[in-house]
This record gives C-alpha cells, sequence and structure tokens, in this order.
C-alpha cells in the first residue's frame, strides 16, 4: 500500500526547470529571459551562447535542463520544443555595507534571483 503517485504539475507535452540563487538583480535576469521566451531551443541555446551578459551561461545551463527533463522525464522530441514561458523571480537580499563620509554607513544590496523555464512540444496543441 503506497501513497497516491502525485500529479503533473505541468501539461503532457510541457516541462519545466528552475534555476535558484542565481547572483543577480531579477531585472538584469529578465533582460535574458526575455531573449529567449517563444523562440525554438535550439535557436535560444545559440543566442545565449553567444550572448555578452554574465548571467547567460546560468540561464543556458536551466534551459539545457528543461530540455533533459523534457526528453528523459517526458518523452518528448527535442527538435520540436519551443521556449513557452521564461519568468523570474525575487530570492534573498544580502545587506552589506561600507563606511562612508561624516561617520554614516553606505548600504548595498546584493539581491540574488531564480529562474523558471517551461518548453512545450510545437506539434502538440495544449
Amino acid at each position: 500500500m503506497s501513497k497516491e503517485k502525485n500529479p503533473r504539475r505541468v501539461a503532457e507535452n510541457e516541462a519545466m526547470a528552475k534555476a535558484r540563487m542565481l547572483r543577480t538583480s531579477p531585472q538584469k535576469l529578465n533582460l535574458v529571459a526575455a531573449l529567449i521566451r517563444g523562440k525554438k531551443v535550439d535557436k535560444a541555446m545559440a543566442d545565449l551562447t553567444f550572448s555578452k551578459k554574465r548571467i547567460s551561461q546560468d540561464v543556458l545551463k536551466c534551459l539545457q535542463s528543461a530540455v533533459a527533463n523534457a526528453e528523459n522525464n517526458h518523452g518528448l522530441d527535442v527538435d520540436e520544443l519551443i521556449v513557452a514561458e521564461a519568468y523570474c523571480g525575487k530570492n534573498i537580499t544580502l545587506k552589506r555595507g561600507r563606511p562612508r563620509a561624516r561617520g554614516r554607513f553606505g548600504k548595498i544590496m546584493k539581491p540574488f534571483s531564480e529562474l523558471t523555464i517551461l518548453v512545450r512540444q510545437k506539434g502538440e496543441t495544449a
């Protein structure tokens, strides 16, 4: 007697991957996420590989993870995948500081972000 199987969080023709604790602000991460939204997976990987943004390598790793999840866990065809959704959110913020003039303290915020990428098989409709 075992527990019930967990229901899928995404549709049958979709796969998802998350990257947490990315050391950049959500605003900067969203610029890179907007670069790949709605594109075919191979074109999105090529764009991320040659992007000059530092965080694009972490976004590429997350996209590769989503593609691997689609292929291995859900049996989807890699050649028909598109990036259906790519969105980011806030995570923790490290509070640091620096001494300033006249005994004051300058706050330095070091934000972290998280990224969610959802890939969908193009051939089917859902």
